[in-house]
């Protein structure tokens, strides 16, 4: 991969005159390499990563990881019936994957009924969907490989009889 996206991949807020010094190139180079990768679709979007939990002025969202076992449709494969799926503003991700399920699609919810409804009321009853399983995201240590810091908790108190 180029070294410029792989230092963007990194750090979105690196600015372009610190790569250019980082990999000995002219800032008008990295900018218009960065303008290129953006006009073609290689970089997509810019973000930042939150650790929602330490955030005081929020309500925790529910995170569920379903996994969906589909029909593929003929001519068109799983693509079709993901596009469908992905399309839910409720989804935050649709993968296709290996194994005993077809798809990883990545949900949010204000709680865990809105996230139960989203299964039951949009996901499971398409007509392609022949299951699903549904994980509930209790705690995330890492996410985007940054290490997330936690809330202190209580100690818990050893019982002893």
């Amino acid at each position: 991969m180029d070294e410029i996206l792989e230092i963007l991949e990194k750090d979105a807020r690196i600015t372009p005159e610190e790569i250019a010094r980082m990999l000995k190139k002219k800032p008008s180079e990295v900018k218009s390499a960065i303008k290129k990768y953006e006009k073609e679709g290689l970089i997509v979007k810019y973000k930042a990563v939150v650790n929602k939990e330490l955030r005081k002025d929020s309500d925790l969202s529910v995170r569920a990881l379903i996994e969906v076992n589909i029909t593929p449709q003929k001519d068109v494969g799983f693509d079709k019936i993901a596009e469908r799926i992905y399309s839910f503003p409720e989804v935050n991700s649709c993968y296709l994957i290996s194994g005993t399920y077809d798809l990883l699609v990545i949900v949010e919810g204000k709680n865990i009924h809105a996230v139960s409804n989203f299964v039951a009321e949009k996901l499971a009853c398409l007509e392609n969907v022949r299951g699903t399983v549904t994980h509930i995201l209790l705690k995330k240590y890492k996410e985007d490989g940054v290490v997330l810091k936690h809330k202190q908790e209580h100690k818990r108190i050893a019982i002893s009889y």
